[in-house]
């Protein structure tokens, strides 16, 4: 029997049938069974969601959305002037120049107080005139009682006493015309008296207050020529003051004269001031857009200043609506949040508009429907959880 025997092969022979042995096998292993499965999609998470353990569920209050009765209030920006009913501006009643000075910005003055010495010519001439109607009344007293003597003496007739009676009438008018001169200079009675008395002339007049208050205003100066008219003083009483504001004109039709308000003034702290709206102005200023409204306080212990800054909040008529208190309200992204119940366990942050603070409640003006249940307690501690939960 004969035997066939292969020669030998090269050793890069059997290396190159070698790796392609072992190629082919790897293919053959590779099936469509053992192709790598897909991973699957993992749902999103809603970062406005967070949802809490059931033992931590009672921490939060929840409470449906029902209309209750509000109170709306308006904020407006004011300032406290003076009362102008109790405000007056005094100036020299005779041109003259101003020798003293006794008032200044601040001091408390009296009715009749002397705040300035002003010396004028016109005051020599009204007391001149006031000395001749003097020494005419006097002679016309002299010859009504001449006449009278000589009319029982049957000298003269009635006639000439009825005309000397006339003229010491009109000598009289005349005089009380000078006196009358003299106090609307500013002369007081006492000098005038004394002028009548003993002819002794006034070298200057005063200036004095016409209302009891304080200075709140000088406009004169040693030296200066004052003319009657010029305001040298303004006094006022501050024992009643003015609050001013202004409204925007789109809520003007909102407030009546009448009307409650509430005055906070920073600089008293957390003193709070009540008082009534007693104008509402018919106008609106073309430059802020605004109507003045204005309310007056009493000020016993002047702690009120003119142009202290304040605050009106007028209340409105009540009105029903939906509200939440501030306590729930979470402030993210500059804007209001409510967390709102989804399930037991779910609550979601929701935006919402909501009005003006009205005591420890807000409007609510968008955003939920009615019977929505809101967290109102524990909301800062939940919007804690969630951001916690994002950044996990």
């Amino acid at each position: 029997m004969n035997t066939f025997k292969l020669p030998p092969l090269p050793l890069a022979t059997l290396s190159t049938l070698a790796l392609a042995l072992l190629c082919a096998f790897t293919l053959s292993a590779c099936g469509p069974a053992d192709k790598p499965a897909p991973v699957a999609e993992t749902p999103a998470t809603d970062p406005l969601e967070v949802r809490v353990k059931p033992e931590m569920a009672a921490q939060f209050q929840v409470q449906k959305l029902a209309p209750v009765a509000l109170v709306p209030t308006q904020d407006v920006a004011g300032r406290i002037e003076a009362n102008d009913r109790l405000v007056t501006r005094i100036g020299a009643s005779v041109t003259g120049r101003v020798t003293d000075v006794l008032a200044e910005v601040g001091d408390r003055v009296k009715t009749g107080q002397a705040l300035a010495h002003v010396a004028s010519p016109e005051l020599t001439t009204a007391q001149l005139a006031f000395l001749r109607a003097h020494a005419a009344s006097q002679l016309a007293e002299r010859a009504v009682e001449r006449a009278r003597q000589l009319i029982q003496a049957d000298v003269i007739g009635s006639a000439e006493l009825q005309r000397r009676e006339s003229e010491l009438s009109i000598a009289r008018a005349e005089l009380r015309a000078a006196g009358d001169q003299l106090q609307l200079m500013g002369l007081p009675a006492g000098a005038i008296e004394q002028l009548r008395s003993q002819g002794t002339l006034a070298a200057k007049t005063a200036v004095v207050a016409t209302l009891s208050g304080v200075v709140i205003e000088r406009q004169v100066s040693r030296g200066q020529v004052a003319q009657p008219g010029d305001p040298l003083f303004t006094v006022a009483d501050l024992g009643n003051v003015w609050v001013v504001g202004g409204l925007p004109e789109q809520a003007a039709r909102s407030v009546q004269p009448g009307q409650a308000v509430e005055i906070e003034v920073p600089a008293l702290g957390a003193q709070r001031l009540q008082g009534k709206i007693v104008y509402v102005g018919d106008t609106v200023s073309p430059e802020t857009r605004t109507v003045t409204i204005r309310t007056q306080v009493d000020n016993a212990r002047r702690d009120l200043k003119p142009q202290m800054l304040a605050t009106m909040r007028i209340a409105a008529a009540p009105q029903q609506v939906l509200a939440v208190p501030s306590a729930a309200v979470v402030r993210e992204n500059d804007r209001d949040h409510v967390f709102v119940r989804q399930a037991e366990g779910r609550y979601r942050l929701t935006p919402v508009e909501l009005g003006a603070a009205s005591g420890a409640l807000r409007p609510l003006l968008k955003g939920l429907p009615e019977g929505s249940e809101v967290v109102v307690e524990g909301a800062f501690h939940l919007n804690n959880e969630r951001k916690r939960a994002e950044l996990e």
